[in-house]
């Protein structure tokens, strides 16, 4: 009985880490491909949207959450829920603007950079940007536009690793005329 229970840690730490090495594979071929770290950057992004506009129906489904009522709630939600589903981390929320409408995510540890160390002329890479698209991508099909960015990274020399997230606006629903 003893046996099952280590083989299921055992077999979630080597998703993990197959996960993590199979990000840097996909990092180090966007590097090959694309002439400079910018254009790498924009594509992760971009997959990273792409990612997150479909994760966000798994994550609904499985999380059974409700509709958030403002942005803390949301705030709360992601870093609580959603990063602790898909990442197995739970981040600090802190920094909120006084208007309340930016907050920053603060990773003690970021799973994907496991085994990393940024290369001299990779200056400019923002390595985990992918986690910035997935959380545009997520949010944008809840109605909500933001901003996310990376401010610190540790494979950067920071102490931590901290997401910058903006909300914009509401995006409402344009459903034709006469339909509800």
């Amino acid at each position: 009985m003893s046996r099952q229970a280590g083989r299921g840690t055992e077999s979630k730490k080597m998703s993990s880490e197959l996960f993590t090495l199979t990000y840097g594979a996909l990092v180090t071929q966007l590097c090959k491909d694309y002439e400079n770290d910018e254009d790498v950057n924009k594509q992760l992004d971009k997959m990273g949207y792409n990612i997150g506009v479909r994760l966000i129906e798994d994550f609904l489904a499985r999380s059974s959450v409700g509709r958030c009522h403002d942005f803390r709630e949301t705030a709360d939600v992601i870093a609580k829920v959603a990063f602790k589903m898909y990442l197995g981390i739970t981040p600090s929320i802190t920094n909120w603007s006084p208007a309340g409408d930016e907050f920053s995510l603060i990773l003690e540890n970021n799973p994907l950079v496991d085994f990393v160390e940024l290369p001299d002329n990779h200056s400019s890479l923002i390595y985990s940007n992918l986690l910035c698209g997935v959380l545009r991508g997520a949010l944008e099909m809840v109605q909500m536009a933001v901003d996310v960015k990376f401010v610190q990274d540790t494979l950067k020399g920071d102490s931590v690793t901290e997401i910058r997230m903006k909300f914009i606006r509401r995006i409402e629903d344009n459903l034709p005329v006469g339909e509800e």
